[in-house]
């Protein structure tokens, strides 16, 4: 069942709404959905509406109908919010890397904390006791990482190098973007220029950005052999624009540097901690460094660990939360699906010198069972950090430990219907108490939903 048919559905369930329609013709707008959309009622309909915010009157222009839900788009604003603001960019409206620019940056982080606390409830009956301080940091130029598609359409004057349009597979005709790193900006009409003096412009689909502390990497997927002439022109705007090429001829596998010497350049701090954290341009690391540097600490302050605890961290990737627990804990055990990343998170603790409170284990976390679980021996805490699938085995197989289950989690989620249905397993049938719950604004002016969960 799609999003809209599940708030159609749960909305006629609890018989709460109250349509709004004026004599003109205009609706009123009473909250947001997971998308940023504005949510309104008319005709015994649910309607979602794109570019419309709460507390709104607006006219629109349906352009899909269902039996229990219609979209629309806002076709005249007849009063608007004082949460309406002018957005920066250009391309607003059309490119779809951006939602919610329309949006006052702090309104954005209201509404994301309000349905945070609306999923909880509708999809877990669970209310905190605790609503968590947002945490938020700059609005414009934090993406440090981005995947740009390249397409070479004539009618538009040659390569376009950007975001995709709204609800389409079109590239976006983008020459500004205030939300990636200034830097990377700042190169989005160079890039179309150097992608269309390469001989193999019409097999470039994609460009992958990654920024770390010290460095600008760019990943050119090319779907041919490049030739001399391609790489020239590679380095040519390498040395022009203080960036380095990393290559990706077929899967992630293959990515490598342009130049040998360009293996070890990329990595992130957490200066709170001591750490530099090493990575590949393709590994997963959090977009917005300044708001992972925040979490990271706030996810160690609400576990709490202790100088004798023994403390999981489940879908620990790289080590972005183990490293920093092994400076505070006896032992801390990562545990992530791929052998390369918990191979390169070990050389990470030991180039920091903390490998001997580190253990790492590769498994299947969306496999596990509580006799795996139990092999790892007893934890005191344990850290939770899945992908948008969240971390429904897990939770299962927590829910079966009784005494030798951790006295607390901490979760942090990327989608905050899987958090309420994985904090409703451990708190309706493994005995936890939903503690605090809030937001974590890793995205700005995207509808995207980061929050932090402490159980208990």
């Amino acid at each position: 069942m799609s999003q809209e048919a599940d708030i159609a559905a749960a909305d006629g369930l609890e018989g709460t709404a109250v349509a709004v329609e004026f004599d003109d013709g205009s609706v009123a707008i009473e909250s947001v959905d997971l998308e940023g959309r504005g949510i309104a009622r008319r005709q015994g309909k649910v309607v979602f509406v794109d570019g419309a915010l709460p507390g709104e009157r607006v006219m629109l222009k349906v352009t899909k109908r269902k039996p229990s839900y219609e979209l629309a788009e806002v076709e005249h604003v007849v009063q608007a919010s004082s949460q309406r603001v002018a957005p920066r960019c250009a391309h607003f409206g059309v490119c779809g890397g951006c939602a919610m620019q329309h949006m006052d940056p702090a309104a954005q982080v209201a509404i994301k904390q309000r349905v945070l606390e609306d999923t909880l409830w509708h999809i877990g009956k669970l209310v905190p006791q605790r609503v968590l301080p947002p945490i938020h940091g700059p609005a414009w130029g934090y993406r440090y990482r981005a995947r740009l598609s390249v397409r070479v359409v004539v009618k538009k004057g040659g390569v376009l190098v950007g975001f995709r349009e709204r609800k389409s597979s079109y590239v976006a005709d983008m020459r500004e973007c205030h939300v990636l790193h200034p830097h990377v900006a700042s190169l989005l009409v160079p890039l179309r220029e150097m992608v269309a003096a390469m001989p193999a412009r019409d097999r470039v689909p994609q460009i992958e950005v990654a920024v770390g502390d010290s460095q600008v990497v760019l990943v050119l997927r090319h779907l041919i052999p490049l030739v001399d002439e391609d790489l020239a022109v590679l380095r040519a705007f390498a040395a022009r624009h203080d960036i380095h090429w990393w290559l990706q001829p077929k899967g992630p596998d293959t990515v490598h540097p342009l130049e040998p010497q360009d293996v070890d350049g990329l990595a992130y701090t957490l200066p709170e901690f001591g750490l530099r954290m090493p990575f590949k341009p393709t590994d997963f690391t959090q977009v917005n460094h300044a708001i992972n540097r925040v979490l990271v600490s706030r996810a160690l302050a609400l576990l709490e660990p202790q100088p004798g605890d023994r403390v999981a961290d489940l879908f620990c990737g790289l080590g972005n939360f183990t490293l920093a627990l092994a400076t505070r804990c006896r032992e801390v055990v990562g545990v992530e699906g791929s052998q390369a990343l918990t191979d390169r998170a070990l050389e990470a603790a030991r180039r920091h010198g903390v490998d001997a409170h580190t253990a790492f284990s590769t498994l299947n976390l969306f496999e596990v069972d509580e006799t795996w679980l139990r092999s790892l021996g007893r934890f005191d805490r344990m850290l939770i950090d899945p992908p948008r699938e969240g971390a429904l085995a897990v939770a299962k197989a927590l829910t079966t430990l009784g005494a030798d289950r951790p006295r607390r989690i901490v979760y942090v989620s990327c989608n905050p219907a899987t958090l309420a249905r994985d904090a409703a397993i451990l708190v309706h049938e493994g005995g936890y108490t939903l503690k605090a719950a809030g937001v974590v604004n890793m995205f700005p002016h995207t509808a995207h939903v980061e929050s932090i969960a402490v159980l208990e």
